[in-house]
């Protein structure tokens, strides 16, 4: 009777371990395979404007974007899934045991930039985002992510623009253009030269600035993230960008 009793104790330990694991990974799958968040839009970033009530345009507005401007986190609001507010961050393509094709996704909303437009000529951006910010779809990312990045010793990642450039006409509300700004990317310890295609828009008071661009993470000391569970990972990806400028 004992032997019989310690066998059925055994059995229900190893089944209540049995369900735990599966809840487990059942957990880690649902954590990895959540829908990531839509790649940067001009289109979407202007509705996210809209709908974050900001302030209509102002004889300032009306009048052009010549001047100083600055980056302004308090303009919508930040989630991994839904952010309306400005970001910046990064996706990467995986290969995942028993699950397949995923693209891991990472944003921070903690941002400082400045923007000086002098007549029709942009002629400073500087943007700099706080990394150990960087939210993912689950915290077991986020370490990694950390790690990866060498945040505790380099917390920041900046972008300074080096070559000036023309918008081509004086713009108001409503407006848009297109450019590719050039300018010193630093991750890490490393600096190096990007070229990063943006689209604009003028919003009432809001200039909304949208953009991406493939970098190589190993050319700035960036090792991917990986995993057991990651069969594969590819050393690039686009680095990505959405912010929302007002009048400093």
């Amino acid at each position: 009777m004992a032997e019989q009793a310690r066998r059925r104790r055994l059995l229900i330990a190893g089944s209540v371990a049995g369900v735990i694991a599966l809840i487990g990974v059942g957990a880690l799958i649902w954590f990895l395979t959540r829908s990531a968040p839509e790649a940067v839009s001009l289109e979407s970033a202007v509705e996210d404007v809209a709908a974050a009530a900001v302030e209509a345009p102002s004889s300032s507005a009306a009048e052009g974007i010549e001047g100083d401007w600055i980056v302004d986190t308090s303009v919508g609001v930040f989630s991994f899934e839904d952010a309306t507010s400005s970001f910046v961050g990064f996706r990467i393509k995986e290969e995942l045991a028993t699950i397949g094709a995923t693209e891991a996704v990472g944003r921070t909303p903690t941002i400082d930039g400045r923007l000086t437009i002098e007549g029709t000529e942009v002629t400073d951006v500087t943007v700099v985002a706080d990394m150990t910010d960087i939210v993912t779809e689950t915290s077991r990312r986020d370490s990694r992510v950390q790690s990866a990045l060498s945040t505790s010793e380099f917390p920041n990642a900046t972008f300074a623009l080096t070559e000036s450039f023309d918008i081509g006409r004086e713009l108001t509300d409503g407006d848009q253009f297109s450019v590719t700004a050039v300018g010193d990317l630093t991750i890490t310890d490393v600096t190096r030269q990007i070229e990063i295609p943006l689209e604009a828009q003028v919003v009432g008071d809001v200039v909304v600035v949208v953009g991406s661009v493939e970098i190589v993470f190993a050319d700035w000391n960036v090792e991917v993230p990986s995993a057991a569970v990651v069969l594969s990972v590819e050393d690039r990806g686009p680095l990505e960008l959405q912010l929302f400028f007002t009048r400093s």
